[in-house]
């Protein structure tokens, strides 16, 4: 038990992680693109394809800081002290969104200042968590008693990760505008698609070659053993999704296929980016193993899991299912 448990919350770990981002992304891209709307009325639109489900989504955050919390405390310690600006910067910037996404469709005069609002708010958040991931693949100490300065996560590679996330959420909002949405709206979010895909891929490809040269150890890893053979595919698959998605954005009759995509090619980058980092935790040295609570308190928290996981999973599919299909323009959920 001692062995598999941690390697089953890493797993759930990354899959809350993964449908947080797959899940509140495009929210987060809505309100990236929120600055390049034509009109009050466009955003209105663009806001209105998320307004039934986007509260549910920070479930999965949440699921995914308190599953660190309780499996592996010593890699929580060692990340949020680390981290601590960044993360409060997200959670800031995550509030002020939500507070302007409500208030936005109540408001008259100052419309226009949540819509403002909104939009600063998604990019914040987003660049937050970029640089966050950025940081903790760059390594962090394993002694949380030897945390770096205040501002020791600004570092190059960091920024490169957060403004890509930014990028990367904008392809998703895109995405979910065209899946979502008719007319001129969808129309513009097919133009917004072409140019997104390069800088994704350049981005995708500037921090996959800038990664093993972080550390020796990371490069070794990505060398060693068979991990280069599971490894090496992944530039293969993500080129030729990024193909197929360059192809479907100018198909006017397959509306879900470039948002289908655009998980697939987040999906193949976090699971590049796990295969690259395994069995570690905490890069450049701390393994599941090492930081992982007792046996008996993971094995006590995985059967609330076992009961919490599903009720999750269903209501999410349940409220997707409700709220299926495109809005009209000018119409909503308020």
């Amino acid at each position: 038990m001692s062995e598999w448990l941690p390697v089953a919350w890493f797993g759930v770990i990354a899959f809350g992680v993964m449908m947080y981002v797959l899940l509140d992304g495009f929210v987060l891209g809505l309100g990236i693109l929120a600055a390049f709307a034509r009109d009050e009325a466009q955003l209105d639109d663009m806001m209105n394809t998320a307004a039934p489900i986007w509260d549910g989504n920070e479930t999965w955050l949440v699921l995914g800081g308190a599953g660190l919390m309780a499996a592996f405390p010593r890699a929580y310690a060692i990340i949020l002290s680390n981290l601590y600006l960044p993360v409060l910067l997200m959670l800031i910037a995550l509030v002020f969104r939500g507070v302007a996404f409500e208030f936005r469709f109540k408001a008259v005069r100052s419309k226009r200042h949540w819509g403002f609002a909104f939009a600063a708010g998604s990019i914040l958040a987003a660049f937050a968590q970029g640089l966050m991931l950025g940081a903790i693949v760059q390594g962090l100490p394993a002694d949380p008693q030897q945390a770096r300065t205040t501002f020791a996560w600004f570092s190059p590679f960091a920024m490169t990760t957060g403004v890509a996330l930014v990028f990367g959420y904008a392809l998703l909002g895109a995405s979910w505008l065209i899946l979502k949405t008719e007319g001129n709206l969808r129309r513009r979010a097919r133009e917004w698609i072409r140019p997104l895909i390069v800088a994704m891929l350049a981005f995708i490809g500037l921090v996959s070659s800038w990664l093993p040269f972080l550390d020796s150890r990371i490069m070794a890893r990505w060398f060693e053993g068979n991990r280069f053979l599971w490894l090496s595919p992944m530039p293969i698959a993500v080129l030729v999704c990024a193909v197929m998605l360059w192809r479907a954005a100018a198909m006017r009759s397959h509306d879900a296929r470039p948002f289908l995509l655009s998980y697939a090619l987040f999906a193949l980058g976090f699971i590049g980016l796990l295969i690259g980092l395994w069995p570690n935790i905490v890069p450049p040295s701390l393994s599941l193993w090492e930081a992982s609570s007792p046996p008996s308190s993971q094995g006590f928290v995985f059967v609330g899991l076992v009961i919490l996981l599903p009720v999750i999973l269903g209501y999410t599919a349940w409220s997707y299912r409700v709220f299926r299909g495109k809005i009209e323009g000018g119409s909503g959920y308020h």
